[in-house]
């Protein structure tokens, strides 16, 4: 699984975040998808790595722009992951 964090300016309010968390929904396979205007930032788990240059043009057709994103191999851990190795 893919850890990604777009930082994305011009995200405003709770219906900015909807925006933006159904534009990823609607075009890339995600498990889980949270977008938080406070912080500026979308954050995506999915199998694959995103195609993160038409995620910002299509990011900038919605009216607000990437700036920035990092992405990074991410495992899930349960709830009783302590102390496993």
């Amino acid at each position: 699984m893919v850890k990604t964090v777009l930082k994305i300016d011009g995200m405003m309010c709770g219906m900015c975040e909807a925006h933006m968390n159904e534009l990823i929904r609607k075009n890339f396979k995600v498990k889980k998808v949270t977008s938080s205007a406070k912080d500026g930032e979308t954050v995506i788990f999915s199998d694959a790595e995103l195609d993160i240059p038409w995620a910002k043009k299509q990011i900038k057709d919605i009216g607000y722009e990437m700036v920035d994103y990092t992405s990074e191999p991410y495992e899930k851990k349960g709830l009783f992951h302590f102390g496993r190795k």
